[in-house]
């Protein structure tokens, strides 16, 4: 609940989420194959606390457990054992269609490549989301579209299809379109990767101003030094552990 004053609204909802725990994990660990001869652990008893408003890099080797981890926070895969709590909910009980509820209006993803649908337009793919939700397009969606489009920078390009875009405005479109549901937790898995060293940063930037503006917890997996140094925090895979 808000707290009540005569502190400006955005304020009161800063103080009153500041300290809330978002994702939880609790001595997660994630193996393939389980209970074959094939079974290989990846994961060994993660723990691991993300409160509202942090912003932290992912950083570790390739093969370290990185990408299965972030699967794992934003409920595309399931832990083999362990905890895992989003925004106070157990989501380890929850059956598919749960996850899948949970999932949609709770996180927000952002991958190295767009995957925008090259045929719609930018502020079409925004409204995906949104139209998973209610089945239907409307006005407000529209808006609200609209909206994120322009708080990416991209209003006069609102209306281009995404195939004739640049791969920097495109990854701006994934971003809005990762907005759209106001989610808790933004995850954001190499989204740098494909871009060059200025959209890399345009990039970075306003992943940054929508953590301050909104207190979107930010979960951020790069391989560039120089992009996790500007983070709040670093969490280090290495050979399936993680360290802060």
């Amino acid at each position: 609940m808000r707290r009540r004053g005569v502190l400006h609204d955005s304020t009161r909802w800063w103080l009153s989420v500041a300290e809330e725990t978002i994702v939880q994990l609790q001595g997660v660990r994630k193996a393939f194959n389980p209970g074959t001869p094939l079974e290989t652990e990846v994961l060994h008893g993660i723990d691991l606390t993300l409160r509202r408003g942090d912003f932290c890099a992912v950083v570790g080797p390739s093969g370290s457990g990185k990408s299965t981890l972030l699967n794992i926070v934003g409920l595309l895969d399931r832990p083999t054992s362990g905890s895992l709590r989003i925004a106070g909910e157990e989501t380890t009980t929850l059956n598919d269609a749960a996850l899948t509820r949970l999932r949609g209006h709770t996180i927000g993803f952002v991958f190295q490549y767009h995957h925008l649908i090259t045929a719609f337009s930018a502020l079409e793919n925004v409204m995906i989301p949104m139209l998973g939700a209610a089945g239907f397009p409307n006005a407000q969606m529209r808006a609200r579209a609209a909206q994120l489009i322009d708080s990416v920078g991209l209003t006069p390009w609102k209306d281009n299809l995404a195939g004739n875009m640049s791969g920097g405005q495109q990854q701006r479109v994934a971003i809005a379109r990762a907005l759209a549901m106001n989610p808790a937790v933004l995850l954001a898995d190499e989204p740098t990767g494909n871009l060059d060293t200025k959209s890399a940063d345009a990039v970075f930037t306003l992943l940054r101003q929508v953590n301050q503006d909104h207190g979107t917890t930010v979960l951020f997996v790069t391989h560039n030094p120089e992009l996790a140094g500007r983070c709040d925090k670093t969490i280090q895979v290495i050979d399936g552990m993680v360290t802060q």
